[in-house]
């Protein structure tokens, strides 16, 4: 979009927070990036350039707005709406693998040469992988200098920093104040602001995304489906344990009116940027609801449903692998009877947790899938050519045989799933639609969905459904979202 300069323009004259994270003014008189929703008074439109990323602006030798906070915006909807190698690039990278790895590691997961990479990033975005990375750090030392006490020496080091100079210079530059400073600057933010309380030992953060957004079903999903142990709802908040490259963590996420609370414990800050980034694409934050909303209105059968309650997201899951296992253990049960299977498992092959909150009630990790190819089959109270499936996909997961991730091919992906036994359509595209992120994921033999669809007069034959729903092309996966929510279940509703 930000070769659309006259788009650009009307969107940062009108201070459209719908743009912010699709691209980013850059003001040549000042040397300052803003997000198009910027307070501050528009700059002349001769002054005006845009970038499409945070980290171009940095690249350019432009610095952050301190009145918008641009390297706060949502992220970009466009790389999760994509399975082409530049999104998958940009998903890897929020997830921290251009650090843990480096720029060869990012290239050999996508089957690229380092060098193809670099060239399609820096088309489509302005900046490397290097360049987006260094962006990311900033992001994260900037979060903690805020939201934080540690040292600034810890604070560089959990960002990915290696140095303490490289640290300081590059809060500088992008920035224009010390590490100090910020501090400084936060806490006496934080002396006129209302604090919500938390949990000692956590970081508090907001999760920003672009308006409107729906918590009725995406929440209400997550709670009633969660496992126990792994996932619970206390005290308004959505709250699981986590898996990261560096240790273990705890989440809780609450929705508010404007953003979602956040508050993390983690046993290494180094992975504060992944689990930031797991948790958005947990709940579809970086989602495009005006995009989504608008294709769908289009249908007059669907539209009642987008203008009662716009803006449902699709709610997805942290870790590929742990939601591939409980699709299985989901097959043709009750959600009841799902989560006693995925306890039972959590209970016998889950790694035990510390939960911060003295009164919460988390104690596992899900079980990884090299702890479950050690599971006896014969133990699972599940027919046996159910258990057959569970065993055949937990080898190909732990074997590598089997990769699923935010990296993944769609379409290699169902091919793989497709291939194992016990794996039907509603499975494999339950998976690509809340594991693997496609927004264009459909399940017309689904019950539910199809009980929604006659309701509303829609062809209710997978077939036929399948046929009506290309209309709903690239966004079928909300659609589902929207016939779902006319249910009276416990999955659309907000816990009390």
């Amino acid at each position: 979009m930000y070769t659309d300069t006259e788009r650009c323009v009307r969107a940062v004259q009108s201070k459209d927070a719908r743009f912010d994270g699709w691209f980013f003014t850059a003001v040549r008189t000042t040397g300052i990036y803003c997000r198009p929703s910027c307070p501050a008074v528009p700059p002349k439109v001769e002054n005006m350039t845009f970038l499409p990323s945070a980290a171009a602006c940095q690249q350019a030798g432009y610095r952050a707005c301190k009145r918008c906070r641009p390297d706060t915006s949502p992220g970009s909807p466009e790389w999760n709406a994509r399975a082409d190698a530049v999104a998958r690039a940009v998903r890897l990278i929020q997830d921290g693998v251009v650090d843990r790895e480096g720029v060869p590691g990012l290239a050999a997961r996508l089957g690229y040469s380092t060098r193809q990479v670099e060239r399609q990033l820096n088309a489509e975005l302005g900046a490397g992988p290097l360049a987006l990375a260094r962006a990311q750090r900033a992001q994260t030392a900037r979060l903690l200098i805020e939201t934080s006490e540690l040292p600034m020496g810890d604070v560089a080091f959990a960002s990915g920093f290696a140095s303490i100079r490289t640290f300081n210079e590059t809060v500088r530059e992008v920035f224009a104040l010390a590490p100090g400073e910020l501090r400084a600057r936060a806490a006496r933010a934080a002396r006129t602001k209302r604090q919500e309380p938390r949990i000692p030992g956590t970081i508090s953060l907001r999760l920003p995304y672009r308006a409107p957004l729906n918590p009725d079903n995406l929440f209400g999903h997550l709670a009633a489906t969660a496992v126990p142990g792994v996932e619970e709802w206390r005290a308004g908040a959505y709250r699981r344990t986590l898996r990261l490259p560096y240790g273990t963590g705890v989440v809780a996420l609450t929705p508010r009116p404007d953003h979602v609370g956040c508050q993390l414990a983690l046993t290494d800050l180094r992975d504060l940027t992944i689990a930031i980034s797991r948790c958005r694409w947990l709940l579809d934050l970086d989602a495009d609801p005006e995009a989504v909303d608008g294709q769908l209105r289009t249908d007059p059968l669907l539209a009642p449903l987008v203008d009662k309650a716009p803006g449902r997201r699709v709610p997805r899951t942290v870790d590929a692998a742990e939601f591939a296992v409980r699709a299985v253990l989901g097959q043709q049960v009750s959600t009841a009877a799902a989560r006693t299977h995925a306890a039972r498992l959590v209970a016998a092959y889950g790694e035990p947790v510390a939960d911060p909150d003295p009164e919460g009630g988390l104690t596992h990790l899900f079980p990884s899938p090299q702890a479950l190819a050690a599971l006896d089959p014969e133990a699972l109270a599940l027919p046996r050519s159910r258990r057959t499936t569970l065993t055949t996909l937990v080898a190909a997961l732990a074997d590598g045989s089997l990769p699923l991730g935010i990296d993944s091919d769609w379409e290699a992906a169902r091919a793989r799933l497709a291939a194992l036994p016990g794996f039907g359509p509603w499975t494999t595209e339950v998976i690509a639609m809340r594991a693997l992120g496609d927004p264009d994921a459909f399940l017309p033999s689904d019950l539910g969905l199809r009980r929604a669809a006659k309701e509303l007069g829609l062809p209710s034959t997978p077939a036929a459904l399948t046929a009506r729903a290309a209309a709903w092309r690239p966004w079928r996966a909300y659609a589902v979202q929207y016939l779902w929510a006319t249910d009276d279940h416990a999955i659309n509703h907000l816990p009390a």
